[in-house]
């Protein structure tokens, strides 16, 4: 049976409580990103400051595999937009 994943831009989203993986594994990199402080608007917590980290999934330690990270106070939609511009330029080199 397969699994039905979210996708954002053609790529799976994989979310476990404030953290969520964007891309595929068995692609050479996926981004992780963290969402680090949240905010009331109407009623609703709404993300409004995440760490975007690109990984490189073949590397065996995971200390190394962090190639490029940033913190963002930003929403969700903004900090997917800097993952999947980070994953096509990842994935094109």
């Amino acid at each position: 049976m397969s699994e039905k994943f979210n996708t954002y831009k053609g790529y799976p989203l994989v979310r476990n409580g404030n953290q969520i993986y964007y891309g595929y594994m068995s692609d050479p990199f996926v981004i992780f990103i963290q969402i680090l402080e949240t905010k009331e608007e109407n009623g609703e917590q709404v993300t409004s400051k995440v760490r975007v980290v690109q990984m490189d999934t073949n590397e065996p330690n995971p200390l190394k595999a962090f190639v490029k990270n940033a913190e963002r106070e930003c929403g969700l939609y903004e900090a997917l937009d800097i993952a999947s511009v980070w994953l096509e330029k990842a994935l094109k080199s």
